[in-house]
């Protein structure tokens, strides 16, 4: 008799089982059994590679079983996580607490991290109601966990970040024109990177969580990369400040130069494994961007424009 009963087959069975209070309850009691804590009732707590569930105060986060892990592993790979948590935890940085972490063998490999219930909501439910003065907090705020995070380490993980922005089949699948997607290659085969560091790698509006006197919290460190910070630094600026004025000034001090994060935006959003998606949405559609010099005037456009779709 086995603790998790859905079948899965592929990994496309596995997000559409992710949410499942059911098919996960007799998992995370046991778990939870397991590690000596209370079982209380479960609730589906964020959206995500991984499964995510609120047990009182509690996190449990339940893996990709490594049957089903696709991209080698990237966003799956429970020690990449594991090690960031640790990290984040050794360096005081305000983020997920670290209470227990595991492997239940079931049907499938399920490996687990318990951590504290972080009091706050996610960014993108409550920035409709932020003054400039309060978003300017968030930046300064942010500013403050990157200044912390992003420090030379260890390699971690078996991800190469070059390696993997070259062989990133998600440009094509989201429509950008052959003519791009030429450029974008030899790009990036001669692109060369610098010292690198403990990059997060995902910092976007739903892993900030913010709290009633805007005090910024950071989660889900599955996406994290070995990287130079400026791998960090891009992403914040476009998927989590859309250029937004009030946020940048308060990351960056002040007053900020829009050629400097043009340049930035241009040198490392096609390295990012994430940022198809991001250009597609914002200064898109994708097959419109047919060279970089339409990508270099739809960013400034959209730089300008403080994050508004172009």
């Amino acid at each position: 008799m086995h603790l998790f009963n859905a079948l899965l087959d592929c990994i496309d069975d596995w997000h559409d089982r992710k949410k499942s209070i059911s098919s996960f309850t007799p998992l995370i009691k046991c778990i939870m059994q397991k590690e000596n804590l209370t079982f209380t009732a479960i609730e589906y707590a964020m959206q995500g590679t991984n499964a995510v569930f609120k047990v009182g105060r509690y996190v449990v986060k339940v893996f990709v079983p490594s049957e089903l892990a696709s991209h080698g592993g990237y966003g799956t790979d429970f020690n990449v996580e594991l090690f960031g948590i640790k990290w984040a935890n050794d360096l005081g940085v305000p983020s997920s607490k670290l209470v227990a972490s595991g492997i239940i063998m079931d049907k499938y490999s399920f490996n687990y991290m318990i951590m504290e219930y972080i009091n706050g909501v996610p960014l993108n439910k409550i920035e409709h109601k932020l003054s400039y003065d309060d978003k300017i907090a968030i930046g300064r705020n942010v500013r403050n966990i990157t200044n912390m995070l992003n420090l030379p380490c260890d390699n971690f993980t078996s991800i190469d970040v070059m390696q993997y922005a070259i062989g990133n089949e998600e440009w094509k699948r989201e429509g950008f024109s052959d003519s791009f997607l030429a450029e974008l290659a030899k790009y990036l085969n001669d692109f060369r990177i610098g010292q690198k560091v403990y990059c997060h790698g995902d910092i976007h509006e739903g892993n900030i969580v913010v709290d009633d006197d805007l005090n910024v919290s950071l989660i889900d460190f599955a996406d994290a990369m070995y990287a130079p910070a400026d791998y960090e630094l891009v992403y914040i600026v476009s998927s989590l400040f859309g250029f937004e004025k009030p946020y940048m000034e308060g990351f960056f001090g002040g007053k900020y130069n829009i050629d400097d994060i043009l340049e930035l935006c241009m040198a490392w959003l096609p390295v990012h494994a994430w940022s198809h998606g991001l250009l597609a949405e914002m200064i898109g559609p994708a097959e419109e961007i047919t060279s970089f010099t339409v990508m270099r005037k739809r960013l400034k456009d959209w730089i300008l424009n403080e994050g508004k779709k172009v």
